[in-house]
């Protein structure tokens, strides 16, 4: 799928440090082997020296250069990262005790190793849940400034040659935000354009969806929808977005130029921002299982730097793709900082 093939290329002309949290899970190991010989990046593998080990001697990873293991009971940067998790939640009563024990949970390890430069990017979820990648996420790495909250996307990868000639599109919110407020959901619209323009290096065209388009049926979740557009023009006026609209009208030219035939992005957006996550999680799914999309996901979004949450039902080739996704993140959050 060429939107794959390009992430890859990109990733490797230009590969970052990545540390992954559930070293022991061979699924994630093979991704990383495969990572590494592709040349996306480095890898570091967090967990038990001994078992991650054997893992990568089982998927043909041994002695292979870019791909180091980290355990966080006998790590070197053991006692400065319980030092950093101490300063970050002595606010919460957490003590010198607690964060020297707390600190050396992988998830939490690997997020503190991408806060202090030690890793550009991060990845868990194949065995931990969502709720607790994500709070490694926040908590260890944190939200941009400028992001009123950490949201996801989901990467949808339309098969070749698809009569819409478009090659990928951006679903948000799927995983994460379960009932965006008006200026919640507007943040999400901003974030997922960056995200696509991040992935898709296109400008982004934003649909802002709702079962009416342009005042064709009146209901408070409308007019949340409608003012989310109005806010999201506020905080990125260069942004091209639209809304609110049904999916047709934002996705068949036909269709759009009955519905809404004076918007701008009506019949060609690729950026497709739900309502709630009823409507996320149900849609991209339904384009994943009839529509035979490959969805790449969820990824966040609002994070200073990138920490990404696989599926538990993940395959090794879903960690190969999360990595090459990660790296083009992190490069996207260097040159956001203005980084070499």
């Amino acid at each position: 799928m060429k939107p794959l093939r390009d992430i890859h290329k990109r990733a490797a002309a230009s590969p970052a440090r990545i540390v992954l949290s559930e070293g022991h899970d061979p699924r994630v190991v093979a991704g990383a082997v495969q990572a590494v010989k592709a040349g996306f990046a480095s890898v570091v593998l967090v967990g038990p020296h001994d078992i991650v080990a054997r893992q990568l001697s089982d998927a043909d990873g041994d002695g292979l250069s870019g791909i180091t293991i980290e355990d966080p009971a006998t790590s070197a940067h053991g006692a400065d990262l319980a030092n950093l998790y101490f300063e970050l939640r002595k606010h919460k009563g957490v003590s010198e005790d607690v964060a020297r024990e707390q600190a050396r949970d992988p998830l939490i390890f690997a997020a503190l190793m991408v806060r202090v430069g030690l890793a550009d990017g991060t990845i868990g979820g194949a065995v931990c849940t969502t709720s607790d990648t994500v709070r490694a996420a926040i908590t260890m790495i944190g939200k941009t400034p400028d992001a009123a909250l950490v949201s996801s996307f989901f990467l949808m990868v339309l098969p070749d040659n698809h009569f819409s000639g478009i090659d990928a599109l951006v679903f948000s919110d799927c995983g994460l935000v379960i009932d965006p407020s008006a200026s919640e959901l507007a943040s999400i619209a901003v974030a997922a354009a960056k995200s696509y323009t991040a992935m898709m290096a296109q400008p982004a065209r934003v649909a802002m969806l709702s079962f009416s388009t342009k005042g064709s049926a009146h209901h408070a979740h409308v007019d949340k929808v409608a003012k989310a557009t109005e806010l999201a023009r506020e905080q990125a006026p260069n942004l091209l977005i639209d809304g609110e609209m049904q999916f047709d009208a934002a996705f068949v030219p036909s269709v759009a130029a009955t519905k809404a035939p004076d918007s701008a992005i009506a019949g060609n957006a690729n950026v497709m921002i739900f309502p709630d996550l009823d409507a996320g999680n149900i849609g991209y799914k339904i384009a994943q299982r009839i529509g035979g999309a490959t969805a790449i996901g969820p990824i966040l979004q609002g994070l200073t730097k990138p920490a990404n949450d696989l599926s538990r039902g993940c395959s090794a080739r879903d960690v190969f793709n999360m990595i090459a996704v990660t790296v083009v993140q992190a490069q996207s959050a260097k040159a956001d900082r203005k980084e070499p």
